[in-house]
């Protein structure tokens, strides 16, 4: 049985992949500090393939220790947050992420020279493309466009260069995966959350998915959207992205490459605001929505190029949205009802 090393095993993301992992075989070590949300129960806690270490993967002498006998890391935790995160946190953001990175990466160099670690796949972000002015988005592109200009996209570009630098000097095999405007549930308010109103509401994480929800569902009407609604995004279910993840992991052919990771079918809010609407409200019901002024780092078109993961991974994303709202809707109204949201 191979054994993979997970961080940020407890975040939105990473619960879906220690599921993915688990599904498929693997032994499973997660590594989470809980900053973000604080404790939270997962379905595979009680797993006998999952392991759990409470822990923060800045301590290189952990993450060194942990590592020595996995075959495989996915190296994916950070200090992240929705849109209102990039203004709120924008030093922290790149400073915890770059140390978490760099620990990371000093002990992945030990573990593939004196252990069996055979590669890291990296969680990079959309956001590497924050500054494009064409679409869609190609891998590589983020070397011939300039710099994300938040702190965020910045430092995940960075994540990027750890990758190919550790290669280059220690030839530490890397992946280096690119999710794209994850959906699903067990995301909740996080603990360092700033309050900002939208309207008469209090964004929950400051996700457009989870925030419309839950402002449809608490009544706001009209409806308060950041922007003008015409931002496009790839919203992606969580467990496609997982399972994504998994198979740029362990692909023969992913090794020291790049992939985005996402649908291929492009939604702009308004029209994403529209569809939550309808299945809250019902179909006759017309939608109405007031714009308010958008984040600075609102980036306004966010369209991968999904050809290269389809040609070499053979991975495509194939829940629709439709079918990604019918399991989060009711899961946010719950989280309402219970008072996590």
């Amino acid at each position: 049985m191979q054994k993979v090393l997970i961080t940020g095993s407890a975040g939105f993301i990473g619960g879906y992949v220690v599921e993915e992992l688990l599904a498929k075989g693997y032994a499973v070590i997660g590594v989470d500090n809980f900053s973000k949300y604080g404790k939270v129960a997962k379905s595979y806690d009680d797993d006998p393939d999952y392991q759990l270490v409470e822990g923060d993967c800045r301590d290189v002498e952990l993450m060194t220790d942990l590592l020595k006998d996995c075959d495989h890391f996915i190296a994916g935790a950070a200090m992240i947050g929705g849109i209102s995160y990039f203004h709120t946190y924008a030093y922290d953001l790149l400073a915890t992420n770059e140390r978490i990175i760099a620990a990371s990466c000093d002990a992945a160099i030990k573990a593939h020279k004196d252990g069996k670690l055979r590669k890291v796949t990296y969680l990079s972000s959309s956001m590497v493309f924050e500054s494009t002015t064409e679409w869609p988005s190609y891998e590589g592109q983020e070397r011939e466009v300039p710099p994300p200009l938040s702190s965020y996209g910045f430092q995940k570009l960075a994540v990027e260069y750890f990758a190919r630098a550790a290669w280059d000097q220690y030839k530490l095999p890397y992946t280096i995966v690119r999710p794209f405007n994850c959906v699903g549930t067990g995301e909740s308010r996080a603990l360092g959350d700033e309050e900002i109103l939208s309207g008469n509401i209090k964004l929950a994480m400051s996700h457009v998915v989870p925030d419309l929800v839950q402002k449809v569902l608490k009544g706001q009407d009209p409806l308060h959207i950041l922007g003008s609604g015409d931002q496009i995004r790839h919203y992606t279910y969580g467990a496609d992205l997982a399972r994504g993840v998994v198979l740029a992991m362990e692909h023969p052919e992913a090794g020291n490459e790049d992939f985005n990771l996402s649908t291929a079918q492009s939604t702009t809010v308004l029209e994403l605001a529209e569809s939550i609407w309808r299945k809250v409200k019902g179909p006759d019901e017309p939608l109405r929505y007031i714009s308010d002024d958008p984040f600075e780092y609102d980036v306004q078109r966010r369209v991968p190029s999904t050809d290269k993961a389809k040609r070499v991974l053979g991975f495509e994303a194939a829940t629709s949205l439709d079918d990604m709202l019918d399991e989060v809707i009711p899961w946010i109204d719950q989280a309402i009802r219970n008072g996590r949201i």
